[in-house]
């Protein structure tokens, strides 16, 4: 599978959005990758998660990690295809920690996955966890890969789509300025619940 046919697979399903979006990292961006509507189906999912399998080939991996909630799917699906455990770190009170009895063991290699990098400030804050837990980060791995270079780990970053989207700090955004788009929070980070 090519870079382009998984650029095709959002067009289908509509999950490359256009519009004026805030996102996880702060950032705004005039599109959002929209991974939840690919997920919805899981033959897509799974489609994909075995495509991104093929490149991790031969990188040794004990668990699939990924944050809630863009890369909880991500990571189900890698670690069926990879035939390995497969847990999620939550936020509590602000910060990434395991919860529900997770826990990784000591030397255990671990890959983090997400849906779409941007920042990849979601999986920094993972990998942290992962050492504080004496296990070792294997690699990272994402089905989109936004941020053009400027998401870098300790160990590799494979992605199924590299692409270059532009992201605009809060106060530069020409979106704001124009104002002809509301800004829309297409993502879970800091949602609140209201009753």
């Amino acid at each position: 599978m090519t870079e382009k046919d998984v650029l095709k697979i959002f067009k289908e399903e509509k999950a490359l959005l256009n519009g004026h979006f805030l996102l996880s990292s702060g950032l705004h961006s005039p599109n959002y990758m929209q991974c939840a509507l690919l997920f919805q189906k899981p033959w897509v999912a799974e489609k994909l998660c075995v495509e991104l399998k093929k490149k991790l080939a031969g990188v040794p991996i004990d668990v699939v990690v990924g944050p809630a909630l863009g890369g909880m799917i991500v990571a189900h699906e890698m670690a069926r295809a990879l035939k390995v455990r497969s847990i999620f770190a939550e936020r509590v009170d602000g910060k990434f920690d395991f919860r529900r009895g997770f826990k990784l063991k000591r030397g255990e290699r671990v890959l983090v996955t997400e849906d779409v990098v941007t920042t990849g400030k979601s999986s920094y804050e993972v990998i942290e966890l992962i050492k504080q837990s004496g296990a070792k980060l294997a690699a990272v791995a994402s089905i989109v890969d936004r941020s053009g270079g400027a998401a870098i780990f300790q160990e590799d970053l494979y992605a199924l789509l590299k692409i270059d989207i532009k992201t605009y700090r809060p106060e530069a955004c020409p979106l704001c300025r124009e104002r002809k788009m509301p800004l829309t929070k297409p993502g879970s980070r800091g949602l609140k619940q209201t009753v």
